[in-house]
């Protein structure tokens, strides 16, 4: 299926772009998410009016999430959790409990924006964690995992 970009998406183009993708993908993630329509001639003129307007829709975002990322990079996050002795956690810190804990402290960010390329974390330390704001926006941020001996 042939669909027109109407934001950057990874791995696949930049706004305005037409591609090929599966139709699966299409249907499933990228119409539903808002990030393509399907490009019938109509839809590619309709787009082309409004190119302008969603070049500044998107320009405006990007800044945004810069801003943004100026304040959250080497920013520290504690998060209390039990532990045993040796260090280890009880349980562990997910991309769910960094996102609460950034939200917390006043930063709008979602937990599917928490990249953990080792998985949760199980040990009791720092650790340092990249938060993606915009698909061009990558921020590392440290977490500092507290063991509350149970």
């Amino acid at each position: 299926m042939q669909v027109i970009l109407l934001d950057k998406v990874v791995n696949l183009g930049n706004l305005g772009d037409v591609v090929r993708v599966k139709d699966g993908y299409a249907r499933n993630f990228l119409i539903p998410q808002r990030m393509a329509r399907r490009a019938t001639t109509a839809a590619v003129a309709e787009f082309e009016a409004k190119r302008a307007e969603l070049e500044k829709a998107a320009a405006a975002k990007l800044a945004a999430a810069q801003a943004q990322g100026e304040k959250l990079s080497g920013l520290t996050v504690q998060i209390t959790q039990k532990s045993g002795v040796d260090g280890r956690l009880f349980g562990s810190v997910t991309n769910f409990d960094i996102a609460e804990a950034l939200t917390k402290q006043g930063f709008a960010v979602e937990k599917a924006q928490v990249r953990l390329p080792q998985g949760p974390l199980k040990t009791a330390g720092d650790h340092s964690v990249s938060v993606a704001l915009h698909t061009d926006v990558v921020v590392d941020v440290i977490v500092a995992v507290l063991g509350e001996h149970a």
